[in-house]
């Protein structure tokens, strides 16, 4: 059982990026599925499929993305633990790494970037940081 799912995906992704490992497991969730959703449209990861074994709990298969061998994830942290929320207005949400980054919030209206928080005018949950 793990305390924080979004955490331990975080350290898996960045414990994977640093042996340059092509695919990374991590156990298969709706808010994990929605973050990766957002790595992957912003163009972090390559891709990421569910796989099911019989009598073992769904993981999610990762594919890591690499540009001239260095992993695109340069660095990932979390922002918001479950000892100390973090909540931003949108107006308070300032950019990561001048744009080079992003943020990924919780928020009313689902799992997003920055800046489609920003497009939706919607604050929330900062979730991590990724550049």
């Amino acid at each position: 059982m793990v305390n924080d799912p979004i955490g331990d995906l975080i350290a898996r992704i960045k414990n994977a990026a640093q042996r340059s490992r092509q695919k990374v497991t991590t156990p298969a969730s709706k808010m994990r599925a929605r973050v990766l959703d957002v790595l992957l449209e912003e163009g972090y990861i390559r891709g990421y499929h569910l796989v099911e074994k019989p009598g073992a709990f769904p993981e999610f298969e990762i594919e890591l993305k690499y540009f001239d061998g260095q992993p695109v994830i340069v660095e990932i942290s979390r922002v918001s633990k479950p000892g100390r929320r973090v909540y931003s207005s949108i107006k308070d949400l300032k950019p990561v790494k001048n744009g080079l980054g992003i943020s990924i919030l919780s928020t009313p209206k689902g799992v997003m970037s920055d800046t489609a928080a920003r497009d939706a005018n919607v604050g929330g949950e900062v979730l991590c940081r990724v550049y």
